[in-house]
């Protein structure tokens, strides 16, 4: 499998590929900015301030049955009244009067609880209505707002899928060298790393990531590729920089050679 063929240099090399597409993708994502989070946040609030729409609404058709209820109440107790007024003029004996006069007061009390409750209720009903009105208002504008965002998002999404997904592609090839391992261990550091960077070169002597200084001999093990090794302060998976593409080789200027005088020349032939 390649994966066992691979030698150290060529995953390490893999590794640094894989981390050159994965930043480029990721410049690809940041042109996107907050755009999908926004997105995500406005469909939240969409469907938080609909629920509260349906629930205001439920509200108001709980309410109207409700009143319809109370006022069919109050038809029931004056036929009650009605029926007890001709029985009072049937009646044999004090008893039954006052029993049916009792009758009477209590039907009388549930009429007047049944306007009292009505009456809170028609308030409470023109309420809702305000807050359905005010709440259908912002709903409105909160989804002009979402499609604006969406539109906005899948234009730039429309300009970069397909770069993006080149990439990924190469990316997932880069991967295919890479053993488990140290695949995890890539996506841990990037994961946890700021600015992504799990994989970077030595520059100027330092670490490409958090620039703290690596020793010499260290460098040199980086520089042999014989095996996989980390920023002893960031984590950082170090490589050689000639695996940059773009990296030239410092030009190392010689000393001028020092003139050696007639004189020097004689005391030196003593």
């Amino acid at each position: 499998m390649a994966k066992q063929e691979a030698t150290i240099e060529e995953r390490l090399k893999a590794l640094y590929d894989l981390q050159v597409i994965d930043s480029t993708i990721d410049k690809i994502r940041t042109v996107r900015g907050e755009l999908p989070l926004e997105v995500q946040d406005l469909e939240d609030e969409v469907e938080g301030l609909t629920l509260r729409l349906e629930k205001l609404t439920n509200g108001i058709e709980d309410l109207t049955t409700e009143i319809s209820n109370r006022k069919n109440s109050i038809k029931d107790a004056n036929n009650l009244i009605k029926k007890y007024e001709e029985q009072q003029n049937k009646v044999r004996n004090n008893r039954e009067f006052d029993a049916i006069t009792k009758e009477m007061e209590f039907q009388t009390l549930e009429i007047e609880l049944a306007e009292k409750k009505i009456r809170e209720g028609e308030f409470q009903l023109t309420s809702k209505k305000e807050k359905v009105e005010e709440a259908k208002e912002y709903l409105d504008g909160r989804k002009v707002d979402l499609t604006n965002k969406q539109n906005e998002l899948k234009e730039i999404t429309e300009e970069t899928s397909a770069d993006e997904e080149k990439l990924q592609k190469k990316s997932d090839k880069a991967a295919k060298v890479i053993d488990e391992r140290l695949m995890k261990a890539y996506t841990r550091i990037r994961s946890n790393a700021r600015n992504g960077l799990a994989v970077v070169t030595i520059q100027r002597d330092s670490c490409g990531g958090c620039f703290n200084k690596v020793p010499p001999q260290r460098q040199m093990d980086i520089k042999n590729h014989k095996k996989v090794l980390v920023c002893e302060h960031c984590g950082r998976i170090l490589v050689d920089a000639t695996f940059d593409p773009n990296y030239v080789e410092p030009v190392v200027e010689e000393k001028p050679k020092r003139r050696v005088t007639r004189k020097k020349k004689a005391e030196a032939a003593k």
